[in-house]
This record gives structure tokens, C-alpha cells and sequence, in this order.
């Protein structure tokens, strides 16, 4: 039988799998926690739900990063409420991550000129889209992109979104015994509990 992992029973090591795994999702498109779900809430105060690459996890600063056209309408909703939620499922390792918290958007300043300039051309197209995300059009293609080697690309369109984490859960699945646990930012650090799966 496959030994329980060391975080199973060790709230610290949850903690430490946790910020682990969204560091290795950042750095990664191969893992689960690269592409995990957003969460916001429109105008009319419905949740929205989509799927967004997972830019930066900063442990330190308790951040997560990810990029968004600013026309768009999770850009929107953000701007609005202030907060945003995130959602992530590894099938395979059996994990959930859940994440809320403040979300800023940055367009014109140093975060969002930091984050276009280690932006890949390819990513950098996609928010020179024309016309805006969202917009009705009459076919499937109807919209175009700058071409890949044009200087400037999407940059007026472009921004970073940092989410200031407030409140962090873990959820492992086993057979043996479930286990989840909740943290919520305490100062520089986090005050965590065990919860019921």
C-alpha cells in the first residue's frame, strides 16, 4: 500500500504542499494548478466562472498572478468588487486548492510592464484581439489578430492582476481518510485550522 503523504496529518506541511504546488503550477503548464478556475461576481451580482494561466505564486507576499485584457469582463468585475476567488483540482494527486481574496488589476504601472515584458510574442497576440473579448460577431472568425512580430501588440490592452491572498483551503482525497484545512492571513503569516472534508 502506498504510504500516506507526510502533509496528511501536519496542518505545517499542508500549508507548505499548498504554496508548493501553486509555485510549481506558475512554473508549469504540465501540473493542474497552472490553468486553475476564477471566480467573480458580474454587474447583476451573478458568479462568473473561467479559466485563467497562473502566472506567479509568491508565498512571501502571500500573491497569486495572472493576465487578463483589460476590456475584458473578468476586468471588469474585478475593477468592480475588488475580490476575486480561484479554484484548482489535480485528479491525479487528488488535490483541491482553493484560494480568495483582494484582486488588483494593473495595466499602466511597473507590474504590468514587468509582467508584458516576460510575456511570450504568442501571449502577447491574444490581447490585440479586434474587437474586444466578448463582443457579438457574425461568424466564429470574425476578429482579428496583430500579427506575432508587431512591436507593440496588445500591450494597451494588457493587465496583470495580483490577488492579495486572504484565505487559502487544502483538500486531499483518500481512501484512508480525507483531510482539509483552511488557513486565513494573520499579519506576515497564516492561522490555519483542520476542517471537516
Amino acid at each position: 500500500m502506498i504510504p500516506l503523504p507526510p502533509f496528511h496529518d501536519d496542518l505545517d506541511a499542508s500549508l507548505n504542499e499548498l504554496w508548493r504546488l501553486l509555485e510549481a503550477g506558475a512554473a508549469s503548464a504540465r501540473t493542474a494548478f497552472h490553468t486553475p478556475s476564477l471566480a467573480t461576481i458580474d454587474g447583476q451580482g451573478r458568479p462568473q466562472v473561467r479559466t485563467v494561466v497562473l502566472r506567479s505564486a509568491d508565498r512571501g507576499s502571500g500573491t497569486l498572478r495572472f493576465h487578463c485584457d483589460r476590456r475584458s469582463h473578468k476586468a471588469d468585475d474585478i475593477a468592480r468588487s475588488g475580490f476575486a476567488a480561484l479554484h484548482a483540482y489535480d485528479a491525479q494527486d487528488k488535490v483541491q486548492i482553493r484560494v480568495s481574496g483582494s484582486a488588483t488589476l494593473h495595466a499602466d504601472d511597473a507590474v504590468a510592464d514587468a509582467a508584458w515584458a516576460v510575456s511570450m510574442a504568442m501571449s502577447r497576440v491574444c490581447y490585440g484581439t479586434a474587437p474586444a473579448p466578448g463582443t457579438v460577431i457574425a461568424t466564429g472568425g470574425a476578429y482579428t489578430l496583430p500579427d506575432e512580430g508587431a512591436t507593440g501588440g496588445g500591450r494597451a490592452n494588457f493587465c496583470a492582476v495580483v490577488v492579495a491572498v486572504e484565505t487559502l483551503e487544502f483538500l486531499y482525497l483518500d481512501r484512508r481518510g480525507h483531510r482539509r484545512a483552511g488557513w486565513a492571513r494573520s499579519g506576515e503569516g497564516w492561522s490555519g485550522d483542520w476542517l471537516v472534508p
